[in-house]
């Protein structure tokens, strides 16, 4: 081999350890956001207990996350885009770390919840820097399939291992740690960052803003999430939550109608011309809503009807999390060869299926009798189902608008999970009530009440089925997972 021909792998070889090394800092960061979606779920109890917090303030220590990472999601991908991907990716991870720090030295909910609001802020500004990164760092097709189904696996595991941590660290250190835990995270990817994260942003003389999309879309999500996060306690047909929701729609119908106006867009619509894109966030939005509302669902059945702890309560999603990371690589070749649309539609149907078969969960029941099972296949499915949603809702995206896209998809799953949240919490509380009111036993009502919310998750999720066929193009998905030459791929340039 000649010198020169040595150089030439050299090169391309130190180009990929470059790119795999800055990808393992950006998948940690995206990991802690992920897990303390539901890090939070199991410690509740002990929370309140601690804290002296009613049930009516301890929902907010779920809904104020999730309120400004929903909320602030497409504008934290368009910032990174315009600003500085890494730029925005560092400001975010100081934020989440800071805020991390704040809510485990609470001592009431008056800083507690305030501390998890800044602390979704920041989650919402690392999400879609990080991803957007991810997709400019590797060139369509192999190298970049294999970094989305990495990052599909650790979105479809995250959850699940969040739950687990959490009743760990509340058994054995306290329910403070769940939060500490992310301060040494945050902190080392912060150092590590500059060193070995490329920045890339939108090359243009001049960054216009769209300051009014910036708002109407940010209120519009903010007011829609706050709403349906609140409506199974205010409930659905008061003034209040009609109210919130109305206005919710007319800012975002707003939001859209500056969009055709302005000259610099927050979100080009335009964007939505790729059907597959538009199917992928489809997806991403019953996806979230099935599975997310499964987890809050089943930890509650087996909380307040089993009597778990928080710790048996964490353990018990580990075989829906070990499926998942055991099928990931499957996923990942079967999508490779061109399967990405079937793989996607099996992933929901496993995860619509297996959350109806949860749907038999009796006032006794045991953990391998009756929920072993359907963990196992729901967790398969989410290997199957999250892995070509990320290629998907990519596919065909330019550079400048990779944040964008990043941050539609997670604004997608982030809503889904709030809507199959809300939708599922109404109805296992209402059939409950009902139950109760008729001289049913508390065990017996609660139960009824889940299991009537676990048939609501799986019609979500099998409804996702159809639209996969209806609206992801086999072709446009086919030509981003397309193999890509040998040709080596240059380190992004640093703007």
């Amino acid at each position: 081999m000649s010198r020169h021909q040595i150089a030439y792998h050299e090169g391309r070889d130190l180009n990929q350890v470059h790119r795999w090394r800055a990808f393992a800092v950006l998948a940690v960061s995206f990991f802690m956001t992920v897990a303390d979606l539901a890090i939070v779920n199991v410690a509740l109890p002990t929370i309140g207990r601690k804290l002296h917090m009613p049930e009516s303030s301890l929902q907010w220590v779920v809904t104020g996350y999730a309120l400004t990472f929903g909320g602030f999601l497409l504008l934290g991908g368009r910032a990174a885009d315009l600003l500085g991907r890494r730029r925005l990716l560092m400001a975010g991870l100081a934020v989440f770390t800071a805020a991390s720090l704040g809510c485990g030295l609470a001592r009431s909910e008056g800083f507690l919840i305030p501390m998890r609001c800044v602390q979704g802020l920041g989650a919402a500004i690392v999400l879609p820097a990080a991803l957007s990164i991810v997709m400019n760092m590797f060139p369509e097709g192999a190298q970049r399939n294999k970094a989305l189904g990495v990052w599909g696996a650790i979105g479809a595991s995250g959850a699940t291992v969040g739950l687990i941590a959490g009743g760990l660290l509340t058994r054995y250190a306290g329910w403070q740690y769940i939060f500490f835990l992310n301060v040494p995270i945050g902190a080392a990817a912060l150092l590590l960052a500059p060193r070995l994260v490329p920045e890339s942003r939108l090359a243009t003389a001049s960054r216009r803003y769209d300051p009014f999309g910036a708002v109407t879309v940010t209120g519009g999500l903010s007011l829609l999430v706050y709403a349906i996060s609140t409506a199974p306690q205010a409930g659905w047909d008061t003034a209040r939550t009609v109210t919130l929701l109305a206005v919710s729609v007319a800012l975002l119908v707003a939001f859209v109608v500056i969009e055709t106006r302005v000259e610099a867009p927050l979100m080009p619509l335009r964007i939505f011309g790729s059907k597959t894109l538009a199917g992928a966030n489809a997806v991403s939005v019953l996806l979230g809503g099935s599975f997310f509302a499964f987890i809050f669902i089943g930890t509650l059945y087996m909380q307040q009807v089993l009597g778990y702890s928080a710790l048996k309560a964490g353990l018990a999603w580990l075989a829906a999390s070990l499926s998942s990371v055991a099928f990931a690589g499957l996923s990942q070749a079967l999508v490779t060869r061109g399967l990405g649309r079937f793989v996607m539609a099996a992933g929901m149907a496993m995860i619509g299926g297996g959350i109806l078969w949860a749907t038999r969960v009796p006032v006794h029941g045991t953990y391998w009798a009756h929920l072993a099972g359907p963990f196992v296949i729901v967790g398969i499915g989410t290997a199957f189902a999250f892995i070509p949603v990320s290629i998907a809702a990519l596919a065909g995206v330019a550079e400048h608008e990779a944040g964008l896209a990043s941050g539609l998809l997670n604004t997608s799953q982030q809503l889904g999970g709030a809507i199959g949240v809300a939708i599922a919490s109404t109805i296992a509380a209402t059939h409950a009530s009902t139950l109760l009111h008729r001289g049913a036993t508390p065990a017996a009502a609660l139960t009824s009440g889940f299991s009537w919310a676990f048939w609501a998750c799986g019609a979500i999720g099998l409804a996702a089925v159809p639209v996969t066929y209806l609206l992801v193009r086999r072709h446009e998905l086919a030509i981003a997972v397309a193999s890509t030459s040998a040709k080596p791929q240059p380190e992004p340039a640093e703007v």
